[in-house]
């Protein structure tokens, strides 16, 4: 075995580390850490002054943050939310995306952009819930009526592009049958989880220890957290679904076993955000821009044409269904915030890329084209979204209350 090198992994770090550094000796400058740390990964990767490669142990660190990445998106999953007439709202409206995403496929594929209309439809209807929830807080939004709208619209956009992805684009298995008998089995295999967490919740010695062990260095719920992560994980590789499916379902699952949100009053929640962003997170991203072509896109006028194009699809086709919320927000402001906050998308689109590129679905000039929109996304949609319902945009700032205090639960 050939020793591992650990430069490329510190320069990762470094980047990693002095990205929000940088962000925050310079308040005024309103960029997402996250799309600076990928553009500083494009600058040091093979794509630029090739100073760092994704060698080994980046390559690892970077799959444990992709893993935390959709963990922490599935514990931000509030089932007991989801139901109802925001279930219904939500689910028709994704409905309506997924129809428009496939006609943006379409069109891709007729003009000769893609090669699979699907594998596209399903990359253009994904939302960031990881990068919403962040600003919807920062903004004092989240637990308001646009709020819980904008995240339980991410949330059934998430579940229904990573099944779908797992289902109909695994490299892993070819027979779609068989991945639906696998996700059955992975659904199965939640469902003993939780009757086995529920029956060990009634020995009280099991409990007793459990509470002990919290806040020790024995960090034993964290470690919990991490064995049902990787656990689901692994169990989903090994079933040939996607490696996304299963950090995914292992968040939810951690969600379902704490409908009453107490994660967050132990204290769990805050420790597993810094593990995950303050740790893997950054890595993945870091990476993703290490391997970034950015020659793949600038090599020829139409493969810089595409950026703006898809941006316009993310737009569309996410932001498009956002006019069914207009009866339920009450507000054609806040519908337009809806709209442009829905279209957000990145992480996805990263990890969906990188699954179409093994599969020979993408070419790499479209793969970088799709991360390019992406990035313009984070970086455009959340700020003009949050200068809108600071009043710079349309309506006026006395219409802001409705919006964001009016509807609060």
């Amino acid at each position: 075995m050939e020793p591992l090198h650990f430069i490329d992994l510190l320069v990762v770090c470094a980047i990693a580390f002095a990205t929000p550094l940088l962000l925050g000796l310079v308040p005024r400058l309103r960029l997402p850490a996250v799309v600076v740390a990928i553009v500083a990964g494009i600058v040091v990767g093979p794509s630029g002054l090739d100073w760092v490669q994704v060698d080994e142990p980046v390559a690892v660190f970077s799959l444990v943050g992709l893993a935390m990445l959709l963990f922490l998106a599935g514990l931000e999953l509030d089932f007991a939310r989801l139901r109802g007439p925001l279930l219904r709202l939500t689910l028709l409206a994704f409905a309506c995306s997924f129809g428009l995403a496939i006609v943006a496929g379409l069109v891709f594929h007729a003009t000769g952009d893609v090669r699979s209309p699907v594998f596209v439809a399903i990359v253009l209807s994904a939302t960031s819930l990881g990068v919403l929830v962040p600003t919807l807080k920062d903004a004092g939004l989240v637990d308001s009526r646009f709020g819980q709208l904008i995240i339980a619209a991410a949330s059934i956009a998430d579940i229904a592009t990573v099944v779908l992805l797992s289902l109909l684009f695994s490299d892993q298995t070819s027979d779609v049958t068989t991945k639906v008998v696998l996700l059955g089995s992975l659904v199965l295999l939640s469902v003993g989880v939780i009757a086995a967490v529920r029956l060990a919740e009634h020995w009280k010695r099991i409990g007793t220890a459990v509470e002990r062990l919290h806040g020790t260095t024995a960090e034993i719920k964290v470690r919990g957290a991490f064995v049902l992560l990787i656990g689901f994980v692994a169990l989903a590789q090994q079933l040939g679904l996607e490696v996304i499916l299963g950090a995914f379902v292992a968040g939810a699952l951690l969600s379902v076993l704490d409908p009453k949100r107490e994660v967050a009053h132990a204290g769990l929640r805050s420790k597993l955000d810094a593990v995950g962003y303050g740790v893997f997170i950054p890595v993945f991203f870091v990476a993703s821009g290490l391997r970034f072509d950015l020659d793949a896109l600038t090599s020829s006028s139409q493969a810089l044409l595409r950026v703006p194009l898809f941006l316009l699809a993310l737009l569309v086709v996410r932001g498009g269904p956002a006019l069914l919320y207009r009866g339920y927000l009450g507000d054609r402001r806040a519908t337009v915030v809806a709209a442009l906050f829905q279209a957000t998308s990145l992480p996805f689109v990263i990890a969906s890329t990188e699954i179409g590129l093994s599969l020979h679905l993408l070419s790499r000039g479209t793969a970088a084209g799709l991360v390019a929109a992406g990035l313009l996304s984070v970086l455009l949609f959340p700020l003009i979204g949050l200068t809108l319902l600071r009043g710079g945009g349309a309506g006026s700032p006395a219409a802001e209350p409705d919006i964001t205090l009016a509807g609060r639960a």
